[in-house]
């Protein structure tokens, strides 16, 4: 603006920033939950007496760790009289076979003897009561080895349900010593040794798998899209950071999208798999989750800042080489944090007003400060 004396206006301070070309990742920033990838309540599967308790609460333990034992002294005295049933109906059928085994040859030799008196009779050697005195006794003795027969039948069908009672009460002697199903860490006892507990009581322990472990989120509905595009190009990198320590996120990756979307919210659930080695993530926890879609690899870059909104649209102000200002149009795209995406309207290399704005209009000469470039 001119002075009175038509010296020329001294040029306005503003501060100024760089446009850079740099690699900028798409991300989506939520809140999400930690969760473990299998949490298990231990019960005890008989009843009896909690004889010993063989770990300590928080323990880490592994699948097949034995964790408690309840009394066997029932269970073993179980299996010894499923014994010792197996083994008197093994003898019964030894038994029942070795009729058998006489009363078939008896019968036989019935048999034969029946026929030879009948040819006698049939001669008139022999009266007719005589031969069928004969055929009366074979056809007992075919009797006999029918109930003989019979008895071996029965003695099988007993053994088949002693051998069920017995593998049933090895079963039930199993029972009584408790391993953890998977590996984890033991969470609070709610049992101690000398109690008693009964089949599907209340949980003895809770177990959560520690390592691997879930991140829970939810993105909104209309990014599905975006989630499904780039999934299909590979794996998704999921980060996790505690908000005591943003700067050292966890890295995980996208291994289950829901097959809904939650219409109460527009959202969609979305877990990644960590695998958590340090264990710094803890089941139960809120955590700032980054989902990473993908990366522009040369993306014009400016600060939030030196984009302002105005009647025709989003516009920066350049300043060109001459020092002067030039209002610039510019389309905008994504935004991470202070710096957002310039897809129209500005190149690298060139200076844009970050602070300012309000006091120079195109054309203005102005004079920049030393600012902090994106």
């Amino acid at each position: 603006m001119p002075t009175a004396g038509g010296r020329k206006a001294q040029a306005t301070p503003v501060t100024t920033a760089v446009v850079i070309e740099k690699p900028m990742p798409v991300d989506l920033r939520v809140v999400g939950g930690v969760e473990s990838m299998t949490a298990v309540r231990v019960k005890s599967l008989v009843a009896g007496q909690l004889v010993k308790v063989l770990f300590e609460e928080g323990q880490d333990v592994r699948a097949g760790d034995l964790l408690f034992q309840i009394d066997p002294r029932p269970f073993d005295e179980a299996i010894r009289q499923a014994e010792a049933n197996a083994a008197r109906d093994t003898a019964l059928l030894r038994q029942a076979e070795a009729n058998l085994k006489r009363d078939a040859a008896q019968e036989k030799f019935s048999r034969d003897q029946a026929a030879r008196y009948q040819q006698l009779f049939a001669a008139g050697v022999m009266s007719r009561e005589q031969a069928e005195q004969y055929k009366s006794d074979a056809d007992a003795r075919g009797e006999a080895v029918g109930a003989d027969q019979a008895a071996i039948d029965s003695a099988r069908a007993a053994i088949r349900v002693d051998v069920s009672n017995l593998e049933s009460a090895k079963l039930q002697r199993e029972y009584c010593d408790i391993r953890s199903p998977s590996e984890g860490r033991t969470g609070d006892l709610a049992a101690k040794e000398g109690n008693l507990v009964r089949a599907g009581d209340a949980e003895l322990v809770t177990i959560n798998q520690i390592h691997p472990i879930y991140v829970t989120f939810s993105v909104p509905e209309n990014r599905l899209p975006d989630v499904k595009k780039y999934m299909a190009v590979g794996k998704l990198t999921v980060l996790a950071s505690l908000s005591s320590n943003l700067d050292q996120p966890e890295a995980g990756t996208v291994t289950f999208v829901d097959n809904k979307v939650d219409n109460t919210t527009g959202t969609i659930k979305l877990k990644g798999t960590f695998s958590n080695a340090n264990g710094r993530l803890w089941p139960g926890q809120f955590v700032n989750v980054v989902l990473r879609l993908t990366t522009l690899p040369s993306a014009v870059v400016v600060p939030v800042r030196a984009v302002q909104m105005g009647p025709s649209g989003e516009f920066s102000y350049v300043v060109k080489p001459d020092m002067t200002a030039e209002m610039r149009p510019v389309v905008t795209g994504l935004r991470v944090g202070e710096e957002v995406v310039v897809e129209k309207g500005l190149q690298p290399r060139e200076t844009v007003v970050t602070e300012g704005q309000l006091l120079i209009s195109p054309g203005m000469r102005v004079q920049s400060k030393k600012g902090r470039s994106s």
